[in-house]
Formats: structure tokens, C-alpha cells, sequence
């Protein structure tokens, strides 16, 4: 039977009229259980797929020779970056836009265009300081991982730089007024790398995720000079505060501070807004809720445990085979 066929007969296992009808009712009501929140869809909504493409331009405008595009050279990076910067920069404009008629709702659209235009403004003059900052973390990377032969490498390679340069720009339009615009594009680097950093977290220079993957921080979180966090470290909350109509408080502080020159290993959770001092050491798989002085060392407690060979155990003969062999290597196990 021919597709069309069976499209046509298709058509009689669903009343598409009603389909409509009843999906509209449920709109309605979600809009009206909702009003508070009005609609981004009213004027349109940021858009994922087109922050993807922003913020992959912008990775090139900020770094030619390594994130842009293969025919950039020397002679012409900064004819590229020029270009670049005055057609990303327009279309992030956009996407701001689309944030602030939501959330200016009640406001003209002269305002609304005026506010889009100096967070644009005061994020693109933001560019060469945040270029200098990533430039640290760069550093930082390549002076704490014995496995990296050059920044390059680092900058290429490392998906932490991606899921740090990603941040740097979010935390930028964040401070400045477009935080939904912010979260998507840290969620887009979350996607890519399984590094999850809110646009809201507070990092300073010389910041080195090493390996990464499973890496949380939360909202409020502090972070200082020189912190270097290893696979799977969460810097989290413990609780999370209510009103009185059991309604979550938005953007309490209830993330750690973690002072300068911290090192966290793999696996270790920190909770709450408690503060790790400068230059402490945290262990892997700690679970640490309480804060800790300058210079402390915070490990896991050994368990007793007790070593034996598998082999001798599950299979004496084997052992036997090994130490019976001419030529000592125990070509029979």
C-alpha cells in the first residue's frame, strides 16, 4: 500500500478537531493558573539554538587562531573579530530583547529597548577584560595538570574551559540584567559537558576544573583566586528556605564559599553556606556541611579493610600454576 494511502487511513484513528480544541482549553487554563508569570511565548522566547550559534561565535571572537574558524591567520583575525563581534552582537541583542519584554512587561517598549541596548553595550566593552580572565584560567589548567603539553592543548582540548568560557559570559549578562539568557547558555555547556555551573556563581581568576565531568555549583556559591575542583565535586545547598505560604525563597545565599588557593579532589560534596578557608585541602568523597580555618586538611576517615589475593582465594590452583612455571610468567593463569 502507498504512503499516501496510509496516511489517508490514518486519519480516522484521531479527531483532530477535537485534538485542537482540547489543547487550546488546556493553554487557557495554564495561562490563567499562571498569570504571574505572564508568557514569554506572548513576543517570542529566547532561543536555544540561536544562543548555541552566539555563543560559539563569540568563543571565536574572543580566541581567533584556536575557536574561530579554520581560514583565520594572523593577518586577519582582527578583521574577522571586527566582523564577528558586529553581527553576534546584534543577535544577541535580540535575544536579550526577547528576555526584557517579558520581564518589563508593564514597561513602554522604548524602555525595553533601552534596556537591552546598555546591557549589550556594557557586555561587549566586558569582552577584552573577560579574554584577560579566561587567559588565567588557561594558565591555570595547563600549570595543574601534569598531562598538558601546551595551553593550546588546554584551550582545545579541555571540555572545563569550554563549560569556564561558556560561564564568564553567562555570569556577565547575569550581573547585567538577563539572567534567563545567562541560564541558557550555561545549560548549553552543561549539555556539552556534564559541568554544571549557574550563571549566578561568583569565580574569581586562575579557575581549574580538572576532568569535570559531574561538576556542580550552585547559584550562590563563592569561589575565590586559584580554586581547582576535580570530577564530580558539588559545592551545593543544604536546605532551601521557604515563605510562609511554603513557596521557595528565590536566590537566598545558601551555596560555600570557598576562599583562594582551595584544592577539592574528586567526589568530595560541599553543602551549605558554610566557607572553606584559603589553602585548604579537601579529599575525595568528603561530605562536608561545617566550615573549615585557613590551611585545613579535611580527609575521608579510613576504614579498616583488609587485603588478601582474589586469586589465592577463588583459585589456589591457579597460584600453584604460576609459581610451578619455567619461565616465571604464568602463561597457564
Amino acid at each position: 500500500m502507498a504512503d499516501g494511502d496510509m496516511q489517508g487511513e490514518g486519519v480516522g484513528y484521531w479527531d483532530l478537531d477535537r485534538l485542537v480544541t482540547d489543547l487550546a482549553a488546556a493553554r487557557s487554563r495554564w495561562r490563567q493558573e499562571q498569570q504571574h508569570h505572564a508568557e514569554y511565548g506572548a513576543e517570542g522566547f529566547p532561543s536555544r539554538a540561536n544562543l548555541v550559534k552566539i555563543t560559539g561565535a563569540l568563543c571565536g571572537a574572543l580566541f581567533p587562531l584556536r575557536l574561530g574558524p579554520s581560514f583565520v591567520r594572523l593577518h586577519n583575525e582582527d578583521a574577522y573579530v571586527a566582523e564577528t563581534l558586529q553581527t553576534v552582537l546584534s543577535r544577541l541583542y535580540g535575544q536579550i530583547r526577547l528576555e526584557l519584554i517579558y520581564a518589563m512587561k508593564d514597561d513602554p517598549i522604548a524602555a525595553v529597548d533601552a534596556a537591552a541596548a546598555r546591557i549589550i553595550g556594557e557586555f561587549a566593552h566586558s569582552l577584552p577584560a573577560l579574554r584577560t580572565l579566561l587567559d588565567s584560567d588557561v594558565e591555570a589548567a595547563f600549570l595543574g595538570d601534569p598531562a598538558a603539553r601546551s595551553v593550546d592543548e588546554v584551550l582545545i582540548c579541555y571540555p572545563s574551559m569550554l563549560a569556564i568560557i561558556h560561564h564568564r559570559l553567562a555570569h556577565r549578562l547575569y550581573e547585567l540584567g538577563a539572567p534567563l539568557v545567562a541560564r541558557i547558555i550555561s545549560e548549553i555547556a552543561h549539555s556539552h559537558t556534564g559541568i554544571d555551573i549557574h550563571p549566578g556563581a561568583r569565580i574569581g581568576h586562575g579557575f581549574f576544573i580538572d576532568h569535570g565531568t559531574g561538576v556542580v555549583i550552585g547559584e550562590t556559591a563563592i569561589v575565590g583566586d586559584r580554586v581547582r575542583l576535580y570530577q564530580g565535586v558539588t559545592l551545593g545547598a543544604r536546605s532551601f528556605p521557604s515563605d510562609e505560604k511554603g513557596a521557595l525563597e528565590k536566590a537566598q545565599p545558601r551555596h560555600p564559599i570557598i576562599e583562594d588557593d582551595v584544592v577539592i579532589y574528586a567526589g568530595a560534596t560541599v553543602l551549605g553556606r558554610i566557607i572553606i578557608g584559603s589553602r585548604s585541602v579537601i579529599g575525595g568523597n568528603v561530605w562536608l556541611t561545617e566550615s573549615v580555618p585557613a590551611d585545613s586538611n579535611v580527609r575521608q576517615a579510613k576504614a579498616r579493610h583488609e587485603v588478601t589475593s582474589r586469586v589465592e582465594v577463588s583459585a589456589p590452583h591457579r597460584v600453584h600454576a604460576l609459581l610451578e612455571s619455567t619461565d616465571g610468567i604464568g602463561e597457564n593463569i
